[in-house]
């Protein structure tokens, strides 16, 4: 499955060393290399790419400022000399940080991630698990493990059978999107629920495998009926 990916740096010498790295992996197919982020920012508004390697320290525009700013924004590995905006890159769910100089061991893991990441947005259906972003790692997390899902403002907890709940950055929206309809269903503002571990329905209330009891609010009360027709 091949990744189209452009390589934004205003260092020839680091777009050089992404190219050298780049061809070792027939599935990597570089689309275009850019000096400058406004070339690439006009180049994206007509084309697609599915991978970015992008500088964060350009004269132009911050590469962080660049990738706010895309409306489809395709997956991103940040490259750069500076430590102090891992954060940022981790807020903008990039796939991988990679400081320079960047080793070649570095560069190979970051774009097996991409490549993981891209098989699984493109077979939703056929995957068991999904992937998110948790102190600065990327996490594998089987979807029959997940009891349910609770908002935190701008972060979500996941709640699982196996291991500890893992806190990631993003809404309850999103994560919604990213889960198979069917086996997964919102029940509040704050909470998904995976169906097949909901033991009972009391009061507006429901009881999971795990002891844990949620509400179901007024606006997600279908849940309840679509629940005991199934039951």
């Amino acid at each position: 499955m091949e990744i189209k990916f452009i390589v934004i740096d205003d260092e020839p010498p680091a777009l050089q060393v992404i190219k050298t790295y780049a061809q070792e992996f027939p599935w990597l197919k570089l689309q275009h290399t850019f000096t400058d982020a406004v070339s690439a920012a006009e180049y994206l508004r007509h084309s697609q790419a599915d991978l970015i390697f992008l500088d964060i320290h350009m004269p132009d525009i911050n590469g962080l400022d660049l990738a706010r700013g895309l409306t489809n924004r395709p997956m991103i590995i940040f490259t750069t000399a500076y430590k102090q905006y891992a954060f940022d890159g981790f807020e903008l769910e990039a796939i991988d940080y990679l400081l320079k100089p960047i080793p070649f061991q570095r560069f190979e893991k970051a774009v097996q991630k991409a490549q993981l990441h891209q098989q699984q947005q493109l077979l939703p259906t056929a995957t068991e698990s999904l992937l998110v972003h948790s102190s600065y790692h990327m996490v594998k997390i089987p979807l029959h493990e997940i009891i349910y899902i609770e908002s935190l403002e701008d972060y979500i907890r996941i709640h699982l059978t196996k291991q500890a709940p893992v806190l990631t950055l993003m809404t309850l929206k999103k994560m919604q999107e990213k889960l198979p309809a069917a086996r997964f269903r919102r029940i509040h503002r704050s909470y998904i629920v995976s169906v097949d571990k909901v033991r009972s329905v009391i009061n507006r209330k429901v009881k999971l495998s795990s002891s844990a009891e949620l509400p179901v609010s007024d606006s997600y009360s279908d849940f309840i009926r679509d629940w005991k027709g199934n039951s």
